[in-house]
């Protein structure tokens, strides 16, 4: 069922895409079936370049035949794609539950515009039940954390399968937050995170999302603009 909402977003992001543009790639299952249709797109005509936010979204694009390109050499993009682990009405986000929230937050902010695409269970009240990433430095890395456990925040470094720490594409760590509470300020949350020194990214999202695609257990997508 998740799977059908999951298509129906990612497929009707793609009607979105027109020829010429630039496009972000962001990650994540969702994300998948949106690529999954841009490579149908570009093997019937359509001139497009892409960037992505993570290795895995740019193996599969460039498997595809979507032309890849060199994001150190970009300053704009036309329209960004990509998931959230939470969402809420005032289109605030909760990201990283794949590992990629900083790269995805520069592309976010590179962009025109960010059209997000989550399936239902994704929309939200309050942000907090998923756990929130904060991307942290590995120097120093065990101070950050007592940093970040002694503003009020307890959580976990993200493991990799057991064989150690889960390392993201950029060479560093997650630290994973577990709320006790759902969140009535997260923009209070993530200013008492940002500023302390290691911590490079939260997985709050404010400001970015344009249009929302909400894919439903129907095979219907809802719309918000």
């Amino acid at each position: 069922m998740e799977d059908v909402m999951k298509r129906a977003a990612g497929i009707r992001a793609a009607e979105f895409i027109e020829n010429g543009m630039l496009v972000g790639l962001g990650t994540g299952s969702t994300v998948f079936y949106f690529i999954e249709r841009l490579i149908e797109r570009v093997k019937k005509g359509l001139d497009i370049q892409v960037v992505s936010s993570s290795l895995a979204s740019e193996k599969l694009a460039r498997e595809g035949g979507i032309p890849i390109a060199d994001v150190n050499e970009i300053t704009s993009i036309h329209i960004t794609v990509d998931g959230a682990d939470e969402i809420d009405p005032e289109k605030r986000m909760i990201k990283g539950g794949g590992g990629a929230l900083l790269r995805e937050k520069i592309l976010a902010n590179t962009s025109r515009e960010m059209v997000v695409i989550v399936d239902e269970t994704k929309v939200v009240e309050k942000l907090g039940k998923h756990p929130l990433p904060v991307e942290i430095l590995p120097f120093g890395q065990e101070a950050t954390v007592d940093k970040i456990k002694k503003s009020g925040f307890q959580g976990t470094l993200r493991e990799h399968n057991k064989d150690g720490p889960y390392v993201t594409d950029n060479g560093n760590l997650i630290y994973d937050i577990h709320f006790e509470t759902l969140r009535d300020d997260p923009e209070r949350d993530h200013e008492r995170l940002i500023h302390i020194p290691g911590v490079l990214e939260t997985g709050f999202f404010f400001n970015l999302a344009g249009r929302v695609l909400v894919g439903k257990s129907n095979g219907e997508v809802d719309h918000w603009s």
